[in-house]
C-alpha cells in the first residue's frame, strides 16, 4: 500500500533507538518478569491516567477479565449478575463478562456518535444488574454524566474499557481510564500506546480490587507458593514494562499528531455519500481510528485498496450475531448492524503525514459508487 493502514515498523521507529536502549538494559539484567520495569511503568502510567493504583497484565482481554473477577472475588457480583454494555464494541468487552458468569445487557450505541446511547441505559436497569461497562470505541470519550448518575442511583460498578482510548480526556479534565471504579487498558501494538507484543494493565483507586488483581493474575498467589484463589499466569513481562514506559512519555505528542490527522479530515472530506460521526472537543478524542460510513462500503474499501490507500472495517459482525453467541443470533439490534454494514476506518497514527492525508481526502471526495 502506498498509504497503509498503520505501519508498526514506523511507529516503532519514531521511538527506536530509546525502546532498543530500553529492551538490551532488560535483556542484559537477566531479571525478565514482575521486576523493576513493571513497577516503575505501573507507577508512571498510574500517574498519567490519575489513578492510586495500576496492575500490569498479560492483554486488555485479561485486564477486563480480573477486574470482573475480583468482583467476584469480593463479594460485590456472582454468577448470573447482569452488566450493562455496548451492542457495538469488539467482542473482548463482552467475553470479559461471560468469561465470569455473568450476563451482558446489550444497549444500542447512537447512531451519530457510535457510542452507547445513555437514554437507553436505564430502562435496562434490572435488582440483577451490578455494574456499566462502557466502551471508549476507536478512541472517543463514552463517559457521560447521566452516566455516571445513574451508576450512582442504582449503586452500580461503572467499569471502563480503555483499551482504544489512552490519554483522553473527560470535559472536567480527567484522564479516561480514571472515570469509574476500574478500568482495562489494552497495549496491542497498534493502539496508541502499543506494546511490542500484547500487554494490558487495570487502573482503578481501590487497593482491595487492585491486590485482588494483582493475585489473580499470578496464579491467584500474593505470597510465593500460596494461593488464595483459582486464578491464571497472566503478567505483563518485563521487555513489554520497558517498551511501554518510553513510549508513554511521548503518548500526548502522538496523539496530537493524530488530531492534526483528524482536524484535516473532519474540514475536508466532502462526500454525501460518506458521513463522519459528530465531532466532539478535540481533547474527547485520541483518534485511535478514524471511521466513516457509507451505504456502499465494500466499494469504497476496494476503491480506496485499488488506489493504494490502506482501510479497516471495525466490525464487520457484530457480537449478538457472531456463532460463539447464537442464543442472540435472533436478536434484532438495528443501529448495530448498520455500523456493522457501514464502518470503514481511514490511515490514522502517528506517522501518517499531512500529504497523505490529503491524498487520502482527495480519494474520498472522488468516490461514486458503480464507477
Amino acid at each position: 500500500m502506498k498509504i497503509p493502514f498503520l505501519s508498526l515498523k514506523d511507529v516503532t521507529a519514531l521511538h527506536g533507538a530509546e525502546i532498543q536502549e530500553a529492551v538490551r538494559s532488560v535483556v542484559d539484567s537477566g531479571w525478565y518478569l514482575q521486576g523493576v520495569e513493571n513497577k516503575r511503568f505501573e507507577q508512571h502510567y498510574a500517574q498519567y491516567i490519575g489513578t492510586r493504583y495500576c496492575v500490569g497484565c498479560a492483554n486488555g482481554l485479561d485486564a477486563l477479565i480480573w477486574i470482573f473477577r475480583a468482583y467476584m472475588e469480593l463479594g460485590v457480583m456472582k454468577p448470573g449478575d447482569e452488566v450493562i454494555v455496548p451492542a457495538n464494541t469488539y467482542i473482548a468487552t463482552i467475553l470479559a463478562i461471560t468469561e465470569n458468569g455473568l450476563t451482558p445487557v446489550l444497549v444500542e450505541p447512537k447512531l451519530n456518535t457510535l457510542e452507547i446511547d445513555d437514554e437507553l441505559i436505564e430502562e435496562r436497569i434490572t435488582e440483577r444488574t451490578k455494574a456499566i461497562c462502557i466502551v471508549h470505541l476507536y478512541g472517543r470519550l463514552a463517559y457521560t454524566e447521566k452516566i455516571a448518575a445513574l451508576c450512582d442511583k442504582y449503586q452500580l460498578k461503572l467499569v471502563e474499557d480503555n483499551a482504544q482510548a489512552h490519554g483522553c480526556l473527560a470535559a472536567d479534565g480527567r484522564k479516561t481510564g480514571s472515570l469509574g471504579d476500574a478500568a482495562g487498558h489494552s497495549f496491542y501494538p497498534g493502539k496508541n500506546l502499543g506494546a511490542l507484543g500484547d500487554g494490558g494493565a487495570v487502573t482503578t483507586n481501590n487497593q482491595q480490587l487492585a491486590d485482588t488483581i494483582r493475585s489473580l493474575a499470578n496464579y491467584g498467589s500474593s505470597a510465593k507458593y500460596v494461593f488464595q484463589y483459582c486464578g491464571r499466569n497472566s503478567r505483563l513481562d518485563e521487555i513489554q514494562a520497558a517498551a511501554l514506559d518510553v513510549k508513554l512519555s511521548y503518548l500526548d505528542e502522538d496523539n496530537q499528531h493524530r488530531k492534526q490527522i483528524a482536524q484535516y479530515y473532519i474540514n475536508n472530506i466532502n462526500n454525501h455519500y460518506i458521513t463522519l460521526p459528530d465531532t466532539l472537543p478535540m481533547e474527547n478524542n485520541v483518534f485511535h481510528l478514524f471511521p466513516v460510513l457509507c451505504a456502499h462500503r465494500d466499494e469504497l474499501h476496494d476503491y480506496l485498496g485499488h488506489n493504494g490507500v490502506g482501510t479497516l472495517i471495525h466490525y464487520p459482525i457484530p457480537p449478538h450475531k457472531q456463532e460463539c453467541y447464537r442464543d442472540w443470533n435472533h436478536l434484532s439490534l438495528p443501529v448495530t448492524e448498520q455500523i456493522a454494514a457501514q464502518e470503514l476506518s481511514i490511515p490514522i497514527g502517528p506517522v501518517i503525514s499531512l500529504e497523505q492525508a490529503k491524498e487520502v481526502v482527495g480519494l474520498l471526495n472522488g468516490f461514486e459508487p458503480g464507477i
